[in-house]
């Protein structure tokens, strides 16, 4: 069972993370993933416990924090979020005026008691929330948190008179806290403009005339109609009408797609204006839309190494810097004396302002949400943070070819025929064994044998599939065998020698060869941009690995310039050469097919082809291209290289600095503002940068032109 809540006023990224260990420390829960960005806590729990679990998770977060409100993910929260922020910005605005006036009094010279009261009210306005945070959580037993270490520095740099420094450190901390929201905010709209493509009613044809339904309610097999201007809500295949769709949403294509009747549309995509009937091929829960929606979701709960890294270290570098700061205002005063406490106090306060590591927590996780956003906007959708960061090593690129280079839309070329049938019978029966098969091959017979006819499921007995080989069963109550050579001559069936150089299935009936389809297939255009962007982007090794014959497989290695190319092969066989492989960075596999699954699982990263894919080669992979354009994995490995770079620098600026203040504070030259610079302002400059992986990089521009000295038209 899975299961979302949206967790309100958690905004310590650390406490995100302590929190996430809380909950999958409870029995019972298989996953638990806190996202700081989004708010949202995903659980994965054991149905038979479920509802007793997710008491105890509830428990847990109020234990863990009394202040976090939990909600329904669902709710639209943005009127009230956006209430927050104004009230927020008042508040600030109120104290910095306040601020402003005590200091002018101070400055002039008045007795203390004329601002100290100016002071401490401008101070209540912006601090009283992260005291009582801090002094609830104390008394739970949780103390070393960015609130508590805000509420010890400023009350005593108010103990030691520095009354303008502490206000000024929590006046500046809550500007910080405001930008980094808006930043955030901007990131998780970005998000959810890709989330918010789904139809919410559809229109359904019954007996009784159209009616309007929730998409959930819409049984597959149904007649939905599709008006001018409307979101199609699920996947099916037109039985009237012509229009043109609009797949932007999906797959990050601006162009337009010309769909008429016998065409597949899937969900997600717009109606441009024509009336379409589509018959539904997909329930609400497994449509296109639907499955992107949930892929999205889903990464944002995956964290990259950097993250889980940035997790630990956040864990044990709060409590060390608190003893530190101990240490530096108590240990001098034991060799000089106590008369200059409030001297080395104020070093030990500066020192703990200076070393909240929010920048950090914050900027990184950040920086990957922004760039798996990037990516799904480009037509990519990739699982996790940490598949973005494999990505960006990547060196080494392996295709499959048909469905992933080639069209994968075979068409027939010719119907050899060895026994008494006719061709159209050859057709019928590989047809019928074919016909619950996800393969490019097999669907592009059905297709074919279903213009003029139709299938009776009735007459398909004791089917079973053999990937990479073809399909064994019962068809008009005669023993069938269609698919690869090496099927027939596996089952001892003696194949008929031609030398037939192209991409067939052979059908064998009780036994014996009696008909071979020869089909031909066509290289994808983007196939030739996707091997030149690819060499651009400095992948050092591009390969095909395919089951296909020798000779077809030599055709488009050489149209598209791909070095190096395997044929003939089966699952298994691919997976040896991948094994097989030098590790010169990552590997990425990208293949389409149920042939494919045992490839995708087994490399670093790999890469589906969404629109064509079977659902277990999407299941088994780690990204998947919805548009099916190979090309989009070149400009997906610059974002994650871009995505990359942001978190080095985010690191390498958050801890140069916060170093050179720790180092300066220790030896006395450190001031408030420069703590309150390496806390709030490293933080926002950091947020702000983690924003720039939301942008697309642009492609590098090709060095040469491929020139393609074939036809694309091959018989594959």
């Amino acid at each position: 069972m899975k299961k979302q809540f949206r967790l309100e006023n958690m905004h310590c990224a650390g406490c995100a993370n302590a929190l996430e260990q809380k909950i999958s420390d409870c029995e019972h829960v298989k996953v638990a993933k806190v996202n700081f960005i989004t708010k949202i806590l995903s659980l994965e729990i054991e149905n038979e416990e479920s509802e007793e679990t997710i008491n105890k998770v509830l428990e847990t977060i109020k234990k863990f924090d009394r202040t976090i409100k939990i909600s329904d993910p669902s709710e639209d929260k943005s009127a009230v979020e956006s209430k927050k922020r104004k009230q927020k910005l008042l508040s600030i605005i109120l104290s910095a005026v306040l601020f402003v006036l005590a200091f002018v009094l101070e400055k002039m010279g008045l007795v203390f008691y004329a601002y100290l009261p100016i002071y401490i009210c401008s101070y209540i306005l912006v601090a009283y929330a992260i005291i009582y945070k801090s002094l609830v959580n104390i008394i739970h037993g949780k103390v070393f948190d960015e609130n508590f270490l805000m509420t010890v520095s400023t009350i005593g740099a108010f103990a030691i008179s520095k009354f303008s420094e502490a206000v000024m450190v929590v006046l500046l901390y809550n500007i910080g806290e405001l930008l980094e929201e808006i930043a955030n905010n901007k990131s998780k709209n970005e998000i959810g403009a890709l989330l918010d493509i789904k139809a919410k009613t559809a229109n359904l044809i019954t007996g009784d005339g159209e009616i309007v339904v929730d998409p959930n309610k819409v049984p597959i097999g149904s007649t939905i109609a599709i008006k001018p201007g409307e979101n199609v809500p699920l996947d099916g295949i037109v039985l009237s009408g012509s229009s043109f769709v609009s797949t932007m949403a999906i797959s990050g294509e601006s162009a337009e797609k010309s769909v008429k009747e016998g065409d597949v549309v899937l969900s997600g995509t717009i109606n441009g204006e024509g009336l379409l009937m589509l018959k539904t091929t997909s329930d609400d829960k497994t449509s296109t839309v639907s499955r992107i929606i949930d892929l999205v979701e889903t990464a944002t709960t995956k964290k990259a190494n950097t993250e889980k890294f940035i997790s630990k270290f956040a864990k044990w570098y709060t409590p060390v810097v608190c003893i530190i700061a101990v240490l530096l205002s108590v240990v001098p005063c034991l060799f000089v004396g106590f008369n200059n406490f409030s001297t080395y106090l104020y070093r030990g306060l500066v020192f703990l302002v200076a070393s909240c590591p929010c920048a950090l927590v914050i900027s990184i996780p950040l920086s990957f949400f922004a760039g798996l956003g990037a990516s799904a906007r480009n037509g990519v959708l990739i699982k996790g943070g940490s598949y973005l960061e494999k990505l960006a090593k990547t060196k080494t690129v392996v295709f499959d070819k048909t469905g992933t280079l080639t069209e994968g839309k075979f068409e027939i070329e010719d119907i050899l025929v060895y026994g008494e049938q006719s061709k159209e019978e050859i057709l019928e029966f590989v047809a019928y064994a074919e016909n619950y098969s996800n393969h490019q091959l097999a669907k592009s017979v059905v297709c074919e044998y279903l213009k003029n006819n139709e299938i009776n499921g009735q007459w398909i007995e004791d089917i079973k599939e053999e990937p990479g080989l073809g399909i064994s069963a019962r068809i008009f109550m005669i023993d069938c065998l269609a698919g690869s050579k090496n099927l027939l001559t596996k089952n001892g069936v003696s194949v008929h020698e031609e030398n037939i150089n192209k991409t067939a299935i052979y059908l064998a009936l009780n036994g014996e060869h009696v008909g071979t389809i020869i089909l031909k297939d066509k290289i994808k255009e983007d196939s030739f941009v996707a091997v030149n962007d690819l060499n651009n982007i400095g992948i050092t090794k591009i390969m095909m690995l395919t089951g296909d014959n020798i000779e077809t497989a030599k055709e488009v290695a050489s149209a598209l310039n791909i070095k190096e190319f395997y044929a003939n092969l089966l699952p298994e066989e691919k997976l040896n050469k991948l094994n097989a492989l030098e590790k010169n960075g990552n590997i990425a596999f990208v293949g389409d097919g149920i042939n494919d699954a045992v490839s995708l699982s087994s490399v670093d990263v790999g890469v589906s082809m969404g629109s064509v894919g079977s659902d277990v080669a999407i299941n088994a992979s780690d990204a998947i291209i919805v548009s099916d354009k190979p090309s989009k994995l070149a400009s997906t490995i610059l974002i994650a290289r871009k995505t990359a770079l942001i978190v080095r620098e985010n690191i390498l600026f958050a801890l140069l600095i916060k170093l050179a203040v720790l180092a300066l504070t220790a030896f006395g030259l450190g001031a408030m503002w420069m703590a309150v610079f390496a806390d709030v302002g490293v933080s926002i400059l950091a947020v702000l940068n983690s924003l720039r992986a939301l942008k697309a990089p642009r492609k590098h521009k090709p060095k040469e032109k491929i020139q393609c000295t074939k036809c694309a038209n091959i018989s594959a």
